[in-house]
């Protein structure tokens, strides 16, 4: 019996060692979406790392924390979960606009740990490959005559990135962003499934997400909200500056971890971060996920999200969407 106990014993220590080895990212919002393929950029660009010095744990697991626009996970990770020193959460500048406007309750930016930036994204428009709307201008146009009959499908509710995203395009076109008809979805991938149903007719969301779904050929965007044209599978499609419409929005993408993880653990990861952002095969692993260069960890992405936070939340005053 003794020695049944003791193996036992042994084998529930093998377990514990083994979870407590394994790494979490922890995906606020449905599958599907743009945060759902940060954690699986994250995923990829540590099993770069297997072979090398101080590899990371070698069994990531990718889980799934929807609610309240990223304020579940957010909220679970800072009372409850506050110093797992494996677990990962996939952030967006989505999740700045939300901390800066108050939606994650009394929550600062500097009550996490910000581990990675790993790439930027850009703002889209998108709709079906079958839909009478073949530009951004032919969109506005339809919404500024009838824009009951128009469902623009969004994650999260007034005030969300992809809200302000729509409301900032129909706003500099002369539509006043109150007349348009928005649907609340949780996440990027809902917003598509809720298009290609019909149960909506637009979906204002992020480059990385139409990247995964236009490729299929039952998704036409109309516009991306950068700079200059994208390369890759949205090659073709123009800018909104383009097609006269002047407005550009960029979003950061990234992991944070919980407040009281220590600084040995916290630092272990920001090293293998830093280490992935450097490796040539992520840069293209990147390119493949539909996101730009934009890397930065450890205390110098804290103080760009305490900036950005800052930033957002002037600009939400100004709209009048903070609580």
């Amino acid at each position: 019996m003794t020695k049944v106990l003791l193996a036992l014993i042994a084998a529930l220590l093998l377990c514990a060692a083994a979870q407590a080895a394994s790494l979490e990212c922890i995906v606020p919002s449905k599958p599907g979406g743009a945060m759902d393929l940060t954690c699986k950029l994250a995923q990829k660009g540590l099993q770069g790392l297997r072979g090398t010095p101080k590899p990371p744990p070698s069994d990531m697991h990718i889980s799934y924390l929807p609610g309240g626009i990223g304020a579940v996970a957010w909220h679970s990770l800072v009372s409850q979960r506050r110093a797992e020193p494996n677990t990962l959460v996939a952030f967006s500048g989505g999740s700045l606009l939300n901390l800066a406007q108050g939606k994650f309750g009394k929550a600062k930016a500097s009550d996490v740990r910000w581990v990675a930036a790993l790439g930027a994204d850009y703002g889209m428009i998108a709709v079906r490959a079958d839909s009478p709307y073949k530009t951004l201008g032919e969109l506005v146009a339809a919404l500024k005559d009838h824009p009951e009959k128009v469902l623009i499908g969004v994650s999260g509710t007034i005030g969300s990135q992809d809200w302000l995203k729509m409301a900032m395009v129909v706003k500099t076109a002369g539509v006043d962003p109150k007349v348009l008809r928005f649907v609340a979805l949780e996440g990027g991938g809902e917003a598509f499934t809720a298009m290609h149903a019909n149960y909506v007719q637009v979906v204002s969301g992020d480059a990385s997400e139409a990247t995964l779904y236009a490729a299929g050929g039952n998704t036409r965007v109309l516009a991306i909200l950068a700079e200059h044209r994208l390369p890759g599978v949205l090659a073709n499609v123009p800018t909104a500056r383009e097609q006269g419409i002047d407005v550009v929005w960029p979003i950061i993408r990234g992991v944070w971890m919980g407040p009281q993880v220590s600084d040995a653990d916290y630092q272990h990861w920001v090293s293998n971060f830093d280490r992935v952002l450097a490796s040539p095969q992520f840069a293209q692993m990147r390119a493949a996920s539909g996101l730009f260069p934009f890397g930065l960890t450890g205390d110098a992405l804290a103080a760009y999200v305490k900036k950005a936070v800052d930033d957002y939340g002037r600009r939400a005053a100004e709209l009048g969407l903070v609580r």
